[in-house]
């Protein structure tokens, strides 16, 4: 089951900026004009931000949760981008023998986090996150929660409070999405035939779900023995309805090292937009090409009037 959700709220788009103070609440960060203000701050908005993943694509010594982006390292930069939209706990889930890499990395963090040792794949380490914060004093008084993937980490504000709203507004599930742009073909041994692409979306994190719903359908699934790609598919799979928002190009996944400098130039150019609409600020990166080993970036910014 599947329902369109049209974003319904402005949001002033706020990338993390490099000046702010090593502490900072959650009501101060919306007094400052990141909205989101008139939200109860004694019930917790929670993100379980996922960075337990070994990164076999991305290789290297430096895994790529921890390594920089924009002077910070990449998990620190997902939960500011998490903070920004409008929510104020993080929970971090990390690979054995990672806390202390990850916890030094997000020492300046403007929430207050929390960590939790993953499992053997991704799917018990989210069930693991939805346990800790089941059992949490504070995190348990949640009634939503946001599920993100921290190779994400330049998602915009307005994205992260696109997902929040539609959760208040009644959504069980929600995913940001984004139109298919390249042209897909599906395989079938030697033959190959065009899929719609009209039809397709991809599909972004952070995820939002009723709090309850989604711990129970982890449960389930964990008892079932069934597998699937993302918690979007585990509510789904118990005939939950599914709500999609907009998302946002911004919001790509670094999974190989060229990620990294694309991010960088995204990046860049939010950084040189200050604090217009991510849906007004639209940046072409009309070429980013390799020369003797060094990335040359040529970047165009433009700022429509719409």
């Amino acid at each position: 089951m599947l329902a369109w959700h049209a974003p319904a709220l402005t949001v002033a788009w706020c990338w993390p900026d490099h000046t702010r103070p090593s502490v900072v609440d959650a009501g101060s960060r919306a007094d400052r004009g990141n909205s989101l203000s008139s939200w109860p701050m004694d019930e917790p908005i929670v993100a379980i931000v996922m960075a337990a993943g070994i990164g076999s694509r991305f290789g290297g010594p430096i895994p790529k949760q921890v390594t920089e982006l924009a002077g910070k390292a990449v998990v620190a930069v997902a939960v500011e981008s998490l903070a920004a939209g409008g929510c104020s706990r993080a929970v971090v889930v990390v690979k054995e023998g990672m806390e202390n890499h990850v916890r030094f990395a997000l020492a300046a963090a403007p929430i207050p986090v929390h960590f939790v040792t993953g499992g053997n794949s991704r799917q018990e380490s989210v069930r693991r996150g939805l346990e800790f914060v089941d059992s949490h004093p504070v995190l348990s008084k949640a009634s939503k929660v946001l599920i993100h993937d921290a190779v994400r980490p330049l998602v915009p504000a307005y994205v992260v409070a696109d997902v929040i709203k539609a959760l208040d507004d009644g959504a069980t599930a929600v995913a940001p999405a984004m139109p298919v742009v390249d042209t897909i073909r599906q395989v079938d041994g030697d033959t190959s035939t065009v899929v719609d692409r009209d039809t397709l979306r991809a599909i972004q994190t952070p995820q939002g779900f009723d709090r309850t719903t989604i711990t129970q359908c982890h449960r389930r699934m964990a008892d079932d023995g069934v597998k699937v790609t993302d918690d979007l598919s585990c509510c789904e799979l118990y005939d939950h309805q599914i709500t999609l928002v907009e998302g946002s190009r911004a919001a790509m996944k670094i999974t190989e090292p060229i990620d990294i400098d694309i991010a960088e130039v995204f990046s860049r150019a939010a950084a040189g937009a200050g604090n217009h609409s991510g849906k007004r600020v639209r940046l072409i990166a009309t070429k980013v090409r390799e020369k003797g080993g060094m990335f040359i970036r040529h970047v165009r910014r433009a700022i429509p009037g719409k």
